[in-house]
């Protein structure tokens, strides 16, 4: 089945990968189109080999479509993504707008690809960059075991903050280290280059930043079980693309390393990397690819219901567009688009 698409924040770093998953995937479209603001409309995108003019972000540009991948602040995707949804199509959104509504299933394939079929709004929520990898690679291990709690500390790159985070990151970078002075953060907390910052995010009344408490919630949400406990401290690190984790997991039962291992190698999504190879899991391998590269699965020496691993993953690509692209992938293998 070919389907109508229009990608909204087509210009956008989000919506421009979106644009390139779409045509290595070889997703089956009988029709695209490219939405974004005034400030965008006008403007030529590639698509496929071939040039497409962008278009305003109207209500009449909805008509006919039947998926919506839409990448745009979440004040956007509140008034266009219903608007989209009453002119028959199903929107997959990558904002946080929708994530927490109850009547908006918050999807990652690998993991929770059966609520697609509960879309009581016609919006589907794309997750967070890192709630995604991390329940990719906590599945298989919670389905063997049940996972009970999840201490994560995450090791963020700076395109996490979007293009306007990337020039950020490199004019620092270039001045530090040609040992002249860093220009001031225009899209960080802080000075990023040689540095990691802690409160990169607005700080919540309960100590924790915005970005942590997506991860609290989400990671609940799309692991079906509000009983998991979740403590995250996230980070913003010297690295241009890929986000990686370092977590510790309890479990309600012994799950032994060889055991998680043997889960891990045949995991949907999941590139397993076994350090007794000399293999492990970096931004680096990550960077350009739509898999959640685990390794360093060990034993938690104070816990023997627990394990502790090393998770990293594209942030861009897995943890944003891929994520979206597999889940109107999805839509389409199911049936549930018309």
């Amino acid at each position: 089945m070919s389907v109508n698409v229009a990608v909204v924040g087509a210009t956008g770093a989000v919506g421009d990968l979106i644009r390139k998953v779409l045509a290595e995937r070889d997703f089956p479209i009988k029709s695209i189109k490219f939405l974004a603001s005034e400030k965008s409309a006008g403007k030529a995108v590639e698509f496929a080999g071939e040039s497409y003019t962008v278009e305003l972000i109207r209500p009449e540009a909805f008509e006919g479509v039947q998926i919506v991948l839409s990448s745009t602040p979440g004040s956007v995707s509140k008034e266009f993504s219903p608007i989209a949804v009453k002119a028959g199509a199903i929107v997959v959104d990558n904002s946080s707008a929708w994530r927490m509504d109850p009547d908006c299933p918050l999807v990652v394939p690998e993991v929770n690809a059966h609520e697609l079929h509960n879309i009581k709004k016609g919006i589907v929520a794309n997750p967070n960059c890192v709630a995604i990898p991390l329940c990719v690679a906590l599945k298989p291990l919670h389905d063997l075991a049940q996972v009970k709690r999840i201490v994560v500390s995450t090791y963020q790159s700076s395109s996490g903050k979007g293009a306007k985070g990337l020039l950020d990151f490199n004019a620092q970078l270039s001045a530090w280290a040609a040992g002249k002075p860093v220009p001031a953060p225009t899209a960080h907390r802080a000075q990023l280059a040689g540095n990691v910052i802690t409160l990169d995010w607005a700080l919540d009344p309960n100590g924790f930043t915005e970005e942590e408490n997506k991860v609290i919630n989400e990671t609940r949400k799309i692991m079906g079980d509000q009983t998991i406990g979740v403590c995250p401290t996230c980070v913003r690190v010297p690295v241009k693309v890929a986000h990686s984790e370092a977590i510790t997991v309890e479990f309600a039962r012994p799950l032994s390393v060889a055991d998680a291992k043997a889960a891990l190698a045949k995991a949907p999504g999941v590139v397993f990397m076994d350090e007794t190879k000399g293999e492990f899991p970096q931004p680096l391998l990550a960077e350009g690819s739509d898999h959640t590269f685990v390794g360093r699965v060990r034993q938690d020496p104070s816990n023997p219901n627990a394990l502790c691993l090393w998770v990293v993953a594209d942030n861009l690509r897995k943890g944003a567009a891929s994520n979206a692209v597999q889940c109107a992938e999805e839509l389409v293998k199911r049936g549930i688009v018309k």
